[in-house]
């Protein structure tokens, strides 16, 4: 069963849920204190002033609460137009400015200036209430309830859905009981004055007890306001707790104004008072303007969540976005491997030719190590920019969200909410961040199924390696056949996820999908290319560090001898000891068609990272053939004969059955730490284990196979 919620539904009869059978290591707000940064959400190098006020951000997934820290910070903290973008806690710098002070002087020649002030913002996790059903939204209360006073924010902005405000006022009634400074940040207007709502913030702060502010961070509006009303609650008396009129637990009066915390109220009817309260606030501050117009995501939503049309449309919209970006980004990529196989190459010879060290190990480092692995990977700079770029539109879009409905279906059969979709959709990108956004299923033992899940995504680090090999072999259909490896990586995430379902977890119930469907909108350029730009960098970042060390190994034991009589940098890399340790293991793979030592290697070296595979053949075939030096970019022909020897002329189904192999075994290991440190070691080791037997077999059936065909 699928439960959509339209965006414009009021949910009734809340009962709070039951505390979360895991929970997440405690970071502090303050970081003099030992903060715990985000692996993505704090701002590089930056740091508040020491005594700068800690400002928390608060708020329901999908309501543009990462859009809005990003907008105040310039962080570059991952952002989506669908829930469960947010897992952990972000920390930035906020510069902003207090107004100047008006002047009494009948005359005013005072200098007015404004003041510059600084906050230390932090992102939460996303959060229905302070009830927590996830780790996720456990750490969120841990944060603003199960802290020592001194560890509160001094002030929190509660991010609410203007078009959806019954649904996001909850927690603000639940922050409110706690007594905090508390700023309401509208968002969604647009939205809301699309279905015939208008907003009057200022009778909906008196009914709240805090300013209500209207904010737009996608167009940078509001900012100001948000600031200033921020500055306000700071600089104002602590608010008191919410309080009722209602009798204590012994059925007595308060005899006065009663704080909820202390009324002994059980949690049915404290959540029926906090519902009475919403009531009342909405009521108050909104108004039917009876100008609601058809809303177009219901119009849309009648084809993309279709049970027969909706996968389809999916699998068409996948389609397309693997074959635009493997059309459009072939001539740059061209251009770019000219530039480093002639120029950058030319010239690194001619300045150590200069300085004497021509035909020196130093060259064939630098030449065929430094340049020719790193230049390799740098020629996919173009196709992952359009890869990122075309996926930010359909999250900024809305569509992703749609997806998780789609697939719903697919993830209950194998135990798993539609909600686990939203993960797996993260771990195409990359498996590090999918690991981590398991936190939002609320059982420890789907968190563990879909984690053991996760490296069957295909991450963009292997896109690299499937381009290339689809460019080399099928150029005129590399898009579908990148595509067929994003198609049989779904397979296989459904596959084991049905295996691991009958086996280990054959108790294990599906639940239903209760997901909010945000609204279509159009994606603005300001935000399409900076979460495009965030990860391009994030992908550079972790590449160029993990590539040039990986690079430096490779050339280290490609230049030393395996056998005596050679020296070092002398050897024919076919008898180095790189060679040897790859041929050891080469008999293991010879079933699946590629037992090659060179194909080998690369899957060796790709245990460290995926785009490493490209740079280590890069430096293999360049130093395995010093009559190509000129040339390392001739990599296709050299593969070809690679696969051709290794299949016995099967090369088609070899070169199958080595994506296969790529597709499901070891992931990286920054996946298996955060792996280890989510769901713990011995299911990290499991999990391993788990994708060598998977990778093995497929593999080998690929081949065996394939050759009848091929």
């Amino acid at each position: 069963m699928t439960e959509v919620r339209d965006r414009g539904e009021t949910t009734q009869g809340y009962a709070a849920p039951p505390r979360p059978d895991a929970t997440l290591a405690r970071p502090r707000f303050r970081a003099s204190r030992g903060a715990t940064p985000s692996c993505h959400g704090d701002v590089p190098g930056a740091a508040a002033p020491a005594g700068s006020p800690v400002v928390a951000l608060v708020g329901a997934p999908n309501v543009g609460k990462s859009t809005l820290f990003n907008t105040l910070t310039g962080a570059k903290r991952t952002v989506g137009n669908w829930p469960g973008t947010t897992v952990e806690v972000g920390r930035g710098v906020w510069p902003t400015t207090r107004a100047a002070a008006t002047c009494d002087c009948e005359t005013c020649t005072c200098p007015r200036q404004a003041e510059p002030v600084t906050f230390t913002l932090v992102d939460l996790p996303g959060a229905y209430s302070l009830d927590p059903a996830s780790p996720d939204e456990a750490l969120t209360r841990e944060l603003l309830v199960d802290v020592e006073p001194d560890e509160l924010p001094d002030a929190v902005v509660v991010i609410a859905d203007a078009a959806h405000l019954a649904r996001s006022l909850y927690i603000v009634a639940q922050v409110r009981e706690l007594g905090l400074p508390l700023v309401v940040a509208l968002t969604m207007n647009d939205v809301a004055r699309h279905r015939g709502i208008e907003i009057d913030t200022y009778a909906l702060a008196e009914q709240i007890g805090a300013p209500v502010v209207a904010v737009d961070p996608r167009r940078r509006q509001g900012e100001s306001n948000l600031a200033a009303a921020v500055l306000g609650v700071l600089d104002a008396e602590r608010p008191a707790p919410r309080a009722v009129d209602l009798p204590g637990h012994d059925g007595s009066p308060c005899g006065a104004m009663c704080p909820l915390a202390d009324c002994g109220l059980e949690d049915l009817e404290l959540a029926d008072e906090r519902f009475e309260w919403i009531d009342g606030a909405v009521h108050a501050g909104t108004r039917d303007t009876g100008d609601a117009r058809r809303v177009r995501s219901d119009l849309i939503d009648r084809f993309v969540t279709a049970p027969v049309l909706g996968p389809v449309i999916f699998l068409a919209v996948m389609w397309l976005v693997f074959q635009i970006t493997t059309t459009v980004a072939a001539p740059l990529q061209d251009a770019l491997d000219g530039i480093f196989t002639g120029p950058v190459s030319d010239g690194t010879r001619g300045v150590l030719a200069g300085v004497g060290l021509g035909g020196t190990p130093v060259e064939g480092f630098l030449v065929d190590g430094l340049v020719a692995g790193v230049g390799m990977l740098l020629t996919f700079v173009p196709l992952m920019a359009l890869m990122f770029l075309l996926l930010a539109l359909l999250e900024d879009s809305g569509y992703m969200a749609r997806a998780a409905v789609v697939t719903d279906r697919m993830m209950r059969r194998i135990g798993l909410p539609g909600r686990a979709f939203l993960p797996l959709v993260v771990g195409f990108g990359c498996n590090v961040p999918a690991v981590a956004a398991t936190r939002i299923l609320p059982n420890a033992r789907q968190r563990v199924l879909t984690a053991l899940l996760v490296p069957f995504t295909s991450c963009s680090a292997r896109l690299t390696v499937y381009v290339l090999l689809a460019t080399t072999f099928y150029p005129r259909q590399a898009g579908t056949v990148v595509f067929a490896m994003y198609l049989v990586s779904i397979l296989l995430v459904v596959a084991v996820g049905l295996l691991l379902k009958s086996t280990l977890w054959r108790t294990m119930g599906a639940d239903p999908l209760v997901i909010d469907l945000p609204p279509y909108q159009l994606p603005t350029a300001r935000l399409t290319l900076s979460v495009m730009w965030q990860r391009l960098k994030g992908f550079l970042r972790t590449a160029s560090g993990i590539i040039v060390a990986t690079v430096c190994v490779v050339w280290l034991l490609q230049s030393i001898p395996a056998v005596s009589g050679a020296g070092f940098g002398e050897v024919p890399v076919s008898d180095s000891v790189y060679a040897a340790v790859a041929k050891s293991i080469a008999p293991l793979l010879s079933p699946a068609g590629f037992g090659q030592w060179e194909t080998v290697s690369a899957l060796v070296v790709g245990f460290i990272a995926k785009e490493a595979v490209i740079s280590s053949w890069a430096q293999t075939y360049a130093i395995a053939e010093p009559a190509s030096e000129r040339e390392p970019g001739q990599l296709g022909a050299q593969l070809h004969q690679t696969f051709e020897m290794a299949s016995g002329g099967h090369t088609g189904a070899a070169l199958a059955a080595f994506m296969v192999f790529l597709l499901a075994y070891t992931p990286c290991v920054a996946t298996l730490s955060a792996q280890k440190r989510e769901i713990g070691l011995r299911w990290t080791v499991f999990g391993v284990l788990l994708q060598l037997v998977v990778a093995w077999a497929l593999a080998v059936a690929t081949f065996q196979i394939g050759r009848m065909i091929w």
